[in-house]
């Protein structure tokens, strides 16, 4: 199996106490790394394709390059559309081979959230692609303030929408530089039981938990997603500028970006080995 839907790996996740890594991908260097990576740890990986990705690169190319990935390895490789704000983005993913989509509705009120979610989720699953939907808002450093996820309204969003997996807001933050953060585990222990534990749990903005705490909820927690992209992203631009510096003649572009694949592909896969 090479392409997987999210629900193929989450659920095995969440049976066995291990989490999957979600990698926030920018282009095909870091696709490609994370790919390798999760081939020499033999895990499966989830390339996510956000916003900020889809704004650079059109939602055709993204489609294409994954599925090249995934069919270049022999472990799973979730094709993940994050953070869609509409049920013809998700349409528009599905047709280009995505096998699960995000659709983000945690600024919307609660009805119409549970509402466009389970509509979304109707259309991934009469493809058979999964549907990761939010409840509660993640924040982002320095910009937007979080709203924790409330436990009763984690139960209701599970119950009435079918989503294949469930992004709360427990304490972690989108875009932090550092792990001054990590997750509140009271918080998390009430949507626990709220919800009985049995639909997969996802924590966005991952790069801001600790990684000694995201291995101990990856294993003991219905945590079965941690997204990281900051601190790949900031993996990525050291070893850009380590280049320029120890060749400032170098103009070659291929020659430059393929640097950053080594130091990569080692971070994500101590990310994968540290989550089980």
């Amino acid at each position: 199996m090479t392409r997987a839907t999210l629900a193929q790996v989450l659920q095995p996740a969440l049976r066995d106490g291990y989490a999957v890594a979600g990698f926030v991908c920018l282009g095909w260097e870091d696709a490609r790394a994370f790919t390798l990576a999760a081939e020499a740890e033999g895990k499966p990986v989830i390339l996510q394709a956000g916003p900020g990705s889809r704004a650079h690169t059109p939602l055709p190319v993204l489609g294409a390059m994954f599925r090249t990935l995934a069919d270049s390895v022999s472990v799973p490789v979730v094709l993940h559309l994050d953070h869609g704000r509409s049920l013809d983005e998700a349409r528009a993913a599905i047709g280009e081979g995505f096998t699960s989509v995000m659709f983000d509705g945690s600024a919307l009120p609660l009805e119409e959230n549970i509402r466009q979610t389970a509509e979304v989720a109707a259309l991934a699953h009469a493809n058979g692609v999964s549907c990761e939907g939010e409840i509660g808002f993640v924040g982002y450093a320095g910009g937007a303030t979080s709203a924790l996820t409330d436990p009763a309204a984690a139960a209701r969003f599970a119950r009435e929408t079918g989503v294949d997996a469930m992004a709360i807001a427990v304490g972690n933050v989108h875009l932090q530089l550092d792990h001054a953060g990590g997750i509140d585990e009271a918080a998390l222990a009430a949507i626990t039981t709220a919800t009985g534990g049995t639909v997969p749990l996802v924590i966005h903005g991952g790069s801001g938990v600790p990684p000694d705490q995201r291995t101990r909820l990856a294993r003991t927690t219905p945590i079965a997603k941690f997204n990281i992209g900051t601190e790949l992203r900031q993996t990525f631009g050291a070893a850009l500028r380590q280049t320029l510096r120890e060749h400032p003649g170098e103009f070659d572009r291929l020659k430059i970006l393929s640097a950053t694949e080594a130091p990569m592909t080692a971070h994500a896969r101590a990310i994968l080995r540290s989550l089980g």
